[in-house]
């Protein structure tokens, strides 16, 4: 089987520090490699694979601010459609533009959506709905207006998270400075619960940082850390006491839940989007609706076992698994793309 992955160009694939897409991209192309496949990677000219990689530009528009961004996608997406006859399946993580190549190549297409930036993209995947396929991950981010041929979780190389058995003292909040990840909401939880809080991630929206964040840091109860790579995230996760993940948006997935599960920290999550589908509540966090809630929480998180937290990692969100999941939808796609005769469903 021929596999052309199509990764994002913001970051390298894997990324140095941010980037959940090219992380889980990377992540599945190693796995597939290593089972046998012949996988060629589209993504930056510095990512680290051992696929055979295709590039059109040096380094991600993110870490490189001469590169221009509309050409550099335009480039790169065409590139993968250039040469579709090369490959028995294309597998794009791009979102949304693809997809707009695809009724020109016989090649047929899967689209893991990795979220909607908006409902305004919504009329394009409608558009090739029956013509390419589509993967979920999460049953959350279904649209009820698409057909989805499954639900994939992401999965984690665990190796590369420590599992802790003792918990640490603060708590941390780890993701994008933005509203939508509720950077605020994990200022006033640990300040009403008495507790040092460290932040880590990149900052997204500048104004919001200096007009929420900025103002409490003392760099003692309240530090930022800045964005972390995989070593330092490693040691943030699990010497925490607790993640506080208080999302202010429906969120698809959560890989930083499910990374500091790994490592043996409990979360505390505002019971949105995919967080059912991660958390346990009582088991592995907790699921609560409101600062108020959440601080409570925190005085129960002793009562959550830290090895369970790790063996629920183990048991449903392993690289293997994943890696197994996509291997049966890539088998499905091709035999629906060979009975209807072309790229599309029978």
């Amino acid at each position: 089987m021929r596999i052309a992955m199509l990764s994002p160009i913001a970051w390298r694939t894997p990324p140095r520090h941010y980037g959940p897409w090219e992380r889980v991209v990377s992540l599945l192309t190693e796995g597939l490699v290593a089972r046998g496949l012949d996988v060629t990677l589209f993504a930056t000219a510095d990512s680290e694979t051992q696929a055979k990689l295709r590039s059109v530009c040096a380094r991600g528009y993110e870490e490189d601010p001469s590169v221009d961004p509309k050409v550099v996608e335009c480039l790169h997406i065409s590139a993968v459609f250039e040469a579709a006859g090369e490959f028995d399946l294309i597998h794009n993580h791009f979102d949304f533009l693809p997809l707009s190549y695809s009724g020109l190549v016989s090649t047929p297409v899967l689209t893991t959506i990795h979220g909607f930036s908006s409902p305004k993209i919504l009329p394009v995947y409608k558009k090739y709905d029956q013509r390419t396929f589509y993967v979920a991950i999460s049953d959350a981010d279904r649209s009820p207006e698409l057909d989805y041929i499954a639900t994939i979780h992401h999965g984690i190389d665990i190796e590369h998270f420590t599992f802790r058995p003792r918990a640490g003292e603060y708590l941390l909040f780890f993701g994008r400075i933005h509203h939508d990840k509720g950077t605020r909401e994990a200022i006033e939880i640990a300040a009403r619960a008495g507790r040092k809080l460290v932040l880590a991630g990149i900052i997204q929206d500048q104004d919001y940082f200096e007009r929420e964040v900025r103002p409490h840091l003392d760099g003692k109860r309240f530090v930022y850390v800045g964005s972390v790579g995989p070593k330092e995230r490693d040691e943030l996760l699990g010497g925490a006491y607790a993640l506080l993940h208080p999302i202010n948006f429906d969120e698809p997935f959560g890989l930083s839940v499910v990374e500091a599960m790994a490592c043996g920290t409990p979360v505390i999550a505002f019971k949105r989007g995919s967080m059912p589908e991660i958390i346990r509540d009582g088991e592995n966090g907790f699921l609560v609706h409101s600062v108020a809630e959440a601080v409570q929480a925190v005085e129960r998180v002793s009562a959550i076992d830290r090895l369970r937290c790790r063996q629920i990692v183990e048991k449903r969100f392993t690289v293997d698994r994943m890696v197994d999941d996509y291997l049966r939808v890539y088998e499905v796609v091709l035999e629906k793309s060979r009975r209807s005769g072309g790229p599309g469903r029978a």
